[in-house]
């Protein structure tokens, strides 16, 4: 089964940041499980919907931070947000329809290792150098 595993090289610098990804990883990691474990729907659910809520409240939290040190490139760091939300509701869509599908693990195997190992390494480590540039 696919794993995600948190590398030092994905560290931001920004501690904040940091320990919500760690905990996006884990959560990532425990819907992954639960769906190719063959957990019950209720399970799978929980995780899913644990899953989307952290994704909000964490670009939420970043978004947040951007505005509060002036980050010039907000504008295309939140669009961003908006396509990663859009995809992990998509995800969700795709196991109400279906289930926890071999199709859904690859779908979020992709869908969310592609956000989390790209935009971390570069846009979320961009603003915590613009965060640290800024005194803090």
């Amino acid at each position: 089964m696919f794993t995600f595993v948190w590398k030092d090289e994905l560290a931001t610098g920004n501690a904040t940041l940091d320990a919500q990804h760690k905990q996006l990883f884990q959560i990532a990691n425990d819907l992954l499980d639960a769906c190719s474990s063959g957990r019950s729907a209720g399970k799978i659910n929980s995780t899913m919907q644990f899953l989307l809520d952290y994704a909000a409240r964490h670009l939420k939290d970043e978004e947040k931070m951007q505005r509060k040190y002036g980050y010039p490139d907000y504008p295309n760091h939140k669009k961003q947000h908006e396509a990663f939300q859009a995809a992990t509701e998509e995800l969700a869509k795709q196991y109400s329809g279906g289930g926890g599908t071999v199709q859904l693990v690859t779908a979020i195997s992709s869908s969310v290792s592609d956000w989390l190992f790209n935009h971390i390494k570069q846009e979320d480590r961009k603003l915590a150098e613009y965060i640290h540039s800024q005194g803090e």
